[in-house]
């Protein structure tokens, strides 16, 4: 588990010229210990650039993020992408073992133990080419935990699978998420996982503001099914619909001279 605390974050693309546009607008807040925390809101609020800057792809304009582990040393990070970024010319076992340290007998064991959590094991021989889209995913999901990372971000891993792929991932994802004792930040569009996921909600609004942030307190395991679950769905739902409204009522903003 990790400790991540974003300290006045901010983020502006083209600084100081006629297309200066700030993505992240002096955002602060803390994850620690066994969450999972999801990052929602509006296209072009911030979401994956938040991402990006917590991962290292990319630097930030102003303010502080600090990233240790729970024991106060480096905290190692995993990441899953929105496409599994399988090697095809590698088998799926040996896409696990690309991004080990090392190759003992202890790594493979626990390469072979994520691919069962993910029901993938019988397919360690199998080449990305010969698995559909959802199974490329999973394969993408267990290799992430694999490495045994401190803080795991995802950035919407689910969003160009069907629903029902979409749905079952999630129950997955819910499952090893539970036995692995991980911290998560998870990017989405999707309110319907967030919900289902998530202990926390940081809904982005256009600016790169945080417009709220939202405690799930619903026991666990979740499904969409669950009556509870699509209740504060409707509930979330809501709020971004106002947010959406508050947003197409303002005034479009003038480019910077």
């Amino acid at each position: 588990m990790a400790v991540l605390t974003v300290t006045n974050l901010s983020k502006t693309f083209n600084l100081g010229t006629a297309r200066e546009s700030r993505i992240l607008d002096d955002i602060s807040f803390e994850v620690s210990g066994q969450t999972f925390v999801s990052i929602v809101g509006p296209s072009g609020c911030g979401k994956s650039t938040l991402l990006n800057i917590i991962s290292g792809v990319e630097e930030h304009t102003s303010g502080d993020i600090t990233l240790t582990s729970d024991a106060g040393g480096p905290a190692r990070m995993g990441y899953v992408f929105q496409d599994p970024r399988l090697l095809p010319w590698r088998s799926v076992m040996k896409n696990m073992m690309y991004v080990q340290d090392d190759q003992s007998r202890d790594t493979v064991a626990r390469a072979e133990r994520y691919l069962d959590m993910v029901g993938l094991k019988k397919n360690a021989d199998f080449y990305p080419g010969q698995l559909s889209g959802g199974m490329q995913q999973r394969v993408g999901i267990a290799r992430a935990f694999a490495v045994e990372p401190d803080l795991l971000l995802m950035d919407e891993p689910f969003s160009h699978l069907d629903a029902i792929t979409a749905r079952g991932l999630r129950e997955q994802l819910q499952d090893i998420w539970a036995q692995s004792k991980k911290t998560v930040v998870f990017v989405t569009h999707d309110v319907v996982e967030a919900v289902e996921l998530s202990d926390r909600i940081i809904v982005l609004q256009p600016g790169g503001l945080i417009y709220e942030d939202i405690t799930i307190d619903l026991p666990r395991p979740r499904r969409q099914s669950d009556k509870a679950v699509a209740t504060l769905q409707a509930d979330v739902l809501a709020r971004l619909e106002t947010l959406k409204a508050m947003a197409a009522a303002e005034p479009v903003a003038e480019p910077v001279a």
